[in-house]
């Protein structure tokens, strides 16, 4: 398993929030947790801050004066191509989703929000971007009594093997590499489909049961769907 980035290595944090409360909290917070934040109170700030120094990631208010979260966003992929964007929406609607990620997004998280909830997704975010180079690509996966292959599309258990589809596969290692916890719909479908249409989510639903069908043989292996925002792979 991959290990978390280290705080210690003292990461610094773009955070473009106009809300003073929230960007203080949001600040203070990440301090506490060992990393370098800087604070911008609109987009024309978060860009100078970003044109000025370097960062490991970046965390954007979509909604701000002067300039706008996804702006900023197209701005600082136009100059880096791999820092880390994290949007930060007051709105869950698929519009600002697909927006996001068309503006060079790795996350979305929609307010209110946990801080522990943010912190995670930030060091997953930094474990595949940090550690990619050091650490290799998870493609094993133990998942209760089943051996789930991802490099050779197999999902085995005991002497039985069943060979999945490539939509299957890739879905599969999406939940696992979140196993018990939520895997978010329209992150799923972009990444898997490149789009999330009526149809694609149609789709989706019909891979989910058939990955259902495959994980039954261990009661306790489950994917569960909430309702409107994903799925949960259960693992014991």
């Amino acid at each position: 398993m991959h290990k978390d980035i280290l705080p210690e290595e003292k990461l610094k944090i773009l955070v473009a929030e106009d809300d003073p409360n929230l960007g203080t909290i949001l600040t203070e917070y990440l301090e506490a947790k060992g990393y370098a934040p800087q604070l911008a109170v609109n987009g024309t700030e978060g860009w100078k801050l970003f044109s000025n120094d370097a960062f490991d990631c970046c965390i954007l208010d979509v909604m701000m004066p002067e300039k706008d979260g996804f702006t900023l966003g197209k701005e600082i992929r136009q100059i880096n191509e791999e820092v880390p964007i994290i949007f930060l929406t007051a709105k869950s609607m698929k519009e600002d989703t697909i927006e996001g990620f068309k503006s060079g997004g790795d996350d979305y998280i929609t307010k209110p929000f946990s801080m522990e909830e943010l912190l995670l997704r930030i060091k997953a975010i930094l474990r595949r971007t940090k550690g990619e180079d050091k650490k290799p690509e998870q493609t094993v996966f133990e998942l209760g009594n089943f051996t789930f292959d991802y490099k050779n599309q197999v999902l085995k258990l005991d002497k039985e093997e069943q060979h999945l589809t490539s939509k299957e596969n890739a879905l599969l290692k999406m939940l696992s590499l979140h196993a018990n916890q939520l895997t978010d719909r329209s992150q799923a479908l972009l990444a898997i489909w490149g789009d999330d249409s009526y149809f694609n989510s149609r789709s989706m639903d019909v891979y989910i049961a058939k990955l259902r069908k495959y994980l039954k043989k261990d009661e306790r292996v489950k994917i569960l769907n909430e309702h409107g925002k994903g799925f949960k792979l259960i693992l014991p």
